[in-house]
């Protein structure tokens, strides 16, 4: 295999996906050459255009909706779908056909990931894809056209042969990281991945130069406040001193946050629907998810870089008996503030917990999204948990499309410098973030710096990990025999090492069906591998459940001990370890029943 001649960064995102690449033998002595690669996609029907972000909608529609020739990609005559600007664009008129949010869908635990469950809600018969698949198309149109376009005269520069860093949300638990690999390979690629916030770090880094260095200072707590498309992503970066040299270590990332854009973008159309029924025009259940898509691409044009006051929203009719044509009506930035300022970042006390309103005992499968839409509540409990000596931060990052806005930006601000009760100086605000392309320059950073050619952010592992045991009690009629929780990978677990859990052995049950529960927590920074946690409901949050037969005689129970792989991509391994050998892995991708010999 050829030694890469570039290093891409691939932000895999909620709502738009970027490319960036960088010399992976940059000359010595000058800053790094950060590029972008405009992908080529489907602007209109058989309109082939160059962007900076590729929108991460995939549609599926019949030949009747679109005719085949109009899908066609030069690299590609019949695809049978599109990604990009035309899917984002055509499926706002044709929802039904649309499949979104499919990285979002990678981390659902309540469906099968790798089932074809996507476009969500679509009628029996409909063309569907897994959300494992949905990310691959998306990937792979990623790869087909920097082929086409970047190694048409030379194979060597194929993306499949250079040095791809692949981003996912700091939250991301070990079964989300492992179907984003596994995506990534079935476009043909081998990836490193890498924490999104961190990225944004590494860009800002980039972007400062030598600067940066007199931008923070030692014991400065640096807040990455990311919101983009379908999540919001908390993490602290601590800056820190070792012989005399400057350091920075990641030290807590929020969990999984099912808010952002996404949210935003209905709250609009919400907004939006009320102002048109007073106008006496109700709209369907159908093309409140046509006025919903057609919302997201309004607010991101509003909100670019010298964007326009207003933009139009259009949503096609359903018929005389309720709209007998085509709607249009005006979106406008100040409706945009106004929605969003208030309702998702509203001001709060340092002591906010997010509100858990009763919720109904029967409701529609779907995304889990967090029930309480006010990030800065969500902000609040984060910092209280981070573990962080000083959990308020002294400086902010903003990452994500959704902080473009300047209001949003001072809102947060307002909110930080209200919890330190008038001691200190006010939050800094790190300036120079690219809100859009930032994750994936700085993925393409990141390759540097794993290379040495740039500082390096101390990360590890998101989370401790543990696995449910069961204690070897005698059996007492109508009560479950107690069980446990051993951490078996602590917080902050390296990248690339490896550890073994000496002095204590398990029995592992072979040659019959059973089960393994993995559990984790992103707030017990200070366990170490082999830690039990009596009464861990409370404590802690459910990862996965694996359901396998492990191989070996029928109901025997070997002496095993317990080895975890943090491995180089980004993802967690853990091996049961028999006396006479026998290496048993217990796979966090639960649809994906493994025992190795």
């Amino acid at each position: 295999m050829p030694e890469p001649t570039y290093i891409v960064g691939i932000d895999l995102g909620t709502t738009n996906s970027v490319v960036a690449y960088t010399d992976a033998k940059p000359e010595k002595g000058r800053p790094p050459d950060i590029r972008l690669f405009r992908a080529p996609q489907l602007v209109g029907p058989g309109a082939i255009e160059e962007r900076d972000t590729l929108p991460s909608f995939v549609l599926l529609p019949t030949p009747h909706e679109v005719a085949e020739g109009d899908l066609a990609l030069p690299w590609d005559e019949k695809p049978g779908l599109a990604v990009g600007v035309f899917a984002r664009d055509r499926g706002a008129e044709l929802p039904q056909r649309l499949v979104s949010s499919a990285k979002s869908w990678l981390c659902h635990a309540g469906v099968d990931r790798n089932a074809a469950i996507l476009p969500w809600g679509a009628e029996g018969g409909a063309r569907k894809l897994s959300p494992v698949e949905a990310s691959t198309a998306v990937l792979a149109h990623v790869t087909a056209a920097w082929d086409r376009f970047m190694a048409a005269d030379n194979p060597d520069l194929a993306l499949k042969h250079q040095d791809v860093i692949l981003t996912v949300p700091a939250s991301f638990d070990a079964v989300a990281r492992d179907l984003t690999v596994k995506a990534a390979t079935a476009a043909g690629l081998s990836v490193t991945l890498l924490e999104e916030p961190q990225a944004a770090f590494y860009a800002w880094i980039a972007h400062s130069g030598d600067e940066w260095r007199k931008n923070v200072s030692v014991g400065d707590l640096v807040l990455v406040f990311d919101v983009g498309g379908g999540t919001s992503d908390f993490s602290l970066i601590s800056v820190g001193e070792e012989e005399g040299n400057m350091t920075l270590s990641r030290v807590a990332v929020g969990d999984h946050l099912l808010v952002g854009g996404d949210n935003m973008d209905l709250a609009l159309a919400y907004d939006l629907a009320k102002t048109l029924a007073q106008k006496g025009k109700k709209l369907d259940g159908w093309q409140m998810r046509a006025l919903w898509l057609s919302c997201r691409g309004a607010k991101e044009k509003l909100l670019a870089e010298n964007g326009p006051e207003a933009a139009v929203v259009t949503i096609l009719g359903r018929g005389s008996g309720l709209i007998g044509g085509t709607v249009k009506t005006d979106l406008e930035k100040g409706r945009i503030t106004g929605v969003i300022t208030d309702g998702f970042f509203p001001p709060c006390e340092k002591d906010a917990e997010p509100s858990a309103p009763p919720r109904s005992g029967m409701r529609e499968m779907g995304l889990s999204y967090a029930a309480d839409p006010g990030v800065t509540r969500h902000l609040a409990r984060f910092l209280r948990r981070s573990g962080a000596e000083r959990p308020l931060p002294t400086a902010v990052l903003f990452n994500g499309g959704v902080m473009k806005a300047a209001a949003l930006r001072g809102r947060v601000r307002e909110v930080l410098d209200s919890w330190r009760d008038g001691d200190g100086e006010p939050v800094r605000e790190l300036s120079g973030a690219d809100y859009d392309l930032s994750v994936a320059r700085g993925a393409a950073v990141y390759g540097l710096a794993k290379r040495g050619g740039a500082v390096r952010i101390k990360g590890g592992l998101n989370k401790a990990y543990y696995i449910g045991v069961e204690a070897a009690l005698p059996a007492v009629p109508g009560m479950p025999a107690p069980r446990s929780a051993v951490c078996v990978a602590p917080f902050g677990m390296e990248e690339g090492t490896s550890a073994k859990l000496s002095g204590r052995t398990f029995g592992l049950v072979v040659g019959e069906p059973v089960r393994f529960e993995f559990l984790a927590s992103t707030s017990r920074h200070d366990d170490e591998m082999g830690v039990t946690i009596e009464d861990f409901e409370s404590e802690l949050t459910p990862v996965t459940t694996l359901e396998t037969e492990l191989s070996g005689d029928a109901g025997s129970v070997i002496p095993v001990t317990l080895e975890v792989d943090a491995t180089e991509v980004g993802t967690l391994e853990l091996w049961c370890v028999a006396e006479d050998g026998r290496r048993f892995r217990l796979s966090f991708d639960v649809r994906e029943k493994e025992d190795a010999p």
